[in-house]
């Protein structure tokens, strides 16, 4: 090959070498570009959800809440109690009312009482009572006629009965169990209807006074007894004064 056509060979070879190196470094600045972008997208919606406090219980549509503020000083939540065999504290209290007047197994508000437990919908809530400030417990075996107790090393928990309705507890920490055979929308009215005992604005079972109430620490503006049951909405009862601080749970694996 002649020395010219070395040259230009050489001289190709060099442009189409720094071709390439410039479509890299294009390609390079393009990938950082789309990455930037990317994180920036990320920070957002990790903003947003922060904001919308992602990650806990979520408020249902249709569902009226003002700020806790609005209720003035509040006393403080109680200590709470040992935990109990649900990985959650069993207030040390007297409970607001037995389980005497509860439903034996008759269907209630169209809540059936099955022979074992439904996994259809399975989810929880809780629920916490005060009465002028001083707490009550919801006691254990509410919605399972028949209850039998099992001893575990955190105390009593009802494993078995003639049948489960579809809304229940199994132990005396408050939570309550909403196991059903379809996916709908159970609230806490019907609760009270399973354990016989009256819920609206003016009473809470044998206790009667101006009820305020609580739903993921916010106020409730509404009968009670349409404060819907939802995953790990924490639900807080008040009758009469003085008002007390939303307690709140930690929700243990598996519940």
């Amino acid at each position: 090959m002649a020395k010219g056509d070395r040259n230009r060979q050489q001289a190709r070879e060099k442009i189409a070498q720094a071709r390439a190196a410039e479509a890299r470094r294009r390609k390079r600045r393009l990938w950082l570009i789309v990455a930037g972008a990317v994180v920036v997208v990320a920070a957002v919606v990790g903003i947003t959800v922060g904001v919308s406090g992602g990650g806990g219980a979520s408020n249902p549509p249709g569902v009226r809440l003002a700020p806790l503020h609005t209720l003035g000083a509040l006393r403080p939540a109680p200590a709470p109690g040992k935990q109990g065999p649900e990985g959650v504290p069993v207030p040390n209290v007297a409970p607001l009312a037995g389980t005497a007047t509860a439903a034996t197994g008759q269907t209630v508000d169209g809540i059936g009482c099955s022979a074992g437990e439904q996994t259809v919908f399975h989810i929880h809530a809780h629920l916490t009572i005060f009465i002028n400030g001083q707490q009550r417990q919801v006691p254990a075996a509410i919605g399972i006629p028949g209850a039998q107790a099992q001893s575990t090393p955190n105390g009593p928990f009802i494993a078995s009965g003639t049948c489960f309705y579809w809304l229940h507890t199994h132990a005396a920490d408050g939570i309550v169990h909403i196991e059903s055979p379809v996916q709908r929308t159970y609230t806490l009215g019907q609760f009270f209807d399973e354990w016989g005992l009256p819920l609206g604005p003016d009473q809470v079972g044998p206790a009667h006074g101006t009820v305020t109430a609580l739903y993921n620490g916010q106020v409730f503006k509404g009968n009670p007894r349409n404060i819907p049951l939802t995953a790990h909405a924490q639900i807080q009862l008040e009758v009469g004064k003085p008002l007390v601080a939303p307690v709140s749970i930690t929700w243990p694996s598996g519940l």
